[in-house]
C-alpha cells in the first residue's frame, strides 16, 4: 500500500525545524560535510531502535573512525544527525557540528545518546534524501565531498520515488551512500523482504564513488555502521556494493 504525496519539488520547503543553532562558523573547511538520516519508522521496534542508536553512537567514537577524521587535510569533518519516516516526518537532531578530536566525536555522541527517539509512520526514502539534502544550504562549511548517509529497514511507501529524488541530487553534485538493515522476520504481516539490498543499489545510492554495506540485521548494525563510516571518512575508492 502506498500513500499518494505531492510533486518532488514541493520539497524544497523544509520539512521539520532544525534542531538548535549552528555550531560551526561560516565558511569552515572541511574534509567531509556528512548527513547521517537514520530511519525511525514503526517497523522498527523499541529493541531495535536501542541497537540502531548505540551502533552510531559507538561508531562515531570508535578509533579507527577517529583516525579516519584526523587523517585528511583539513583533519575535521562536519556532521549532522537526522531521522526521518513518512512524509510528514523528517527532524534533525543534532546540528552540524566539527568533529576534529576524540573530545569532540565524545561530545557528539553524548548528545546522541541523550536525545529522545521516536517512531512515526510509512517509509519516504526519497522525502528523506530531499530533506538531508536541504540541509547543506546551512551546514556554514565547504568541503569537495558532500555526503548523505542514509540507513533504513524498509523501502519507500510513501511520497516520491526514492530513484527521482536520488537523481536529481547526484547531478547536484551529492554522493549517497546506503545501510539497508536485512530482517529476518515479517513487518506487519508482510514477508521478510530478502531484496532490499538490491533495491538500496538500484534505486538510493548514487554518485562517485557510492556505496553501501547491508547489516544482515540490528544486532549487525554497529559493525555496519562502523565499516561504513571509516569508508565514507577515508575516501577510498570501494565497490558499489559491499554485501553483510
Amino acid at each position: 500500500m502506498k500513500r499518494r504525496t505531492a510533486l518532488v519539488g514541493s520539497l524544497a520547503t523544509p520539512l521539520a525545524t532544525l534542531a538548535g543553532p549552528l555550531a560551526v562558523r561560516a565558511g569552515t573547511p572541511v574534509d567531509l560535510q556528512l548527513v547521517l538520516a537514520v530511519d525511525v519508522s514503526r517497523s522498527i521496534d523499541e529493541v531495535e531502535a536501542e541497537l540502531q542508536r548505540r551502533g552510531y553512537i559507538e561508531a562515531l567514537t570508535n578509533q579507527t573512525v577517529i583516525d579516519a577524521i584526523l587523517s585528511g587535510e583539513h583533519k575535521r569533518i562536519a556532521l549532522c544527525y537526522a531521522e526521518w519516516a513518512g512524509t510528514h516526518y523528517q527532524a534533525v537532531v543534532i546540528d552540524w557540528t566539527v568533529i576534529d578530536s576524540p573530545a569532540a566525536a565524545r561530545r557528539f555522541a553524548d548528545k546522541l545518546a541523550e536525545a529522545s527517539r521516536t517512531s512515526q509512520s510509512w517509509t519516504a526514502v526519497g522525502a528523506a534524501l530531499a530533506f538531508a539534502a536541504q540541509r547543506f544550504d546551512n551546514s556554514g562549511c565547504e568541503s569537495r565531498r558532500r555526503v548523505i548517509d542514509i540507513s533504513g529497514d524498509g523501502r519507500t511507501n510513501d511520497g516520491p520515488p526514492a530513484e527521482v529524488v536520488r537523481d536529481k541530487l547526484v547531478a547536484q553534485g551529492f554522493v549517497i551512500n546506503g545501510l539497508p538493515v536485512m530482517m529476518n522476520r515479517s513487518n506487519f504481516g508482510r514477508p521478510p523482504d530478502t531484496g532490499l539490498d538490491k533495491y538500496y543499489e538500484d534505486n538510493v545510492i548514487g554518485g562517485p564513488g557510492a556505496f553501501m554495506i547491508a547489516a544482515a540485521n540490528f544486532d549487525d548494525f554497529g559493525r555496519a555502521v562502523r565499516s561504513k563510516l571509516i569508508r565514507e571518512i577515508s575516501g577510498l575508492p570501494t565497490p558499489r556494493a559491499t554485501p553483510a
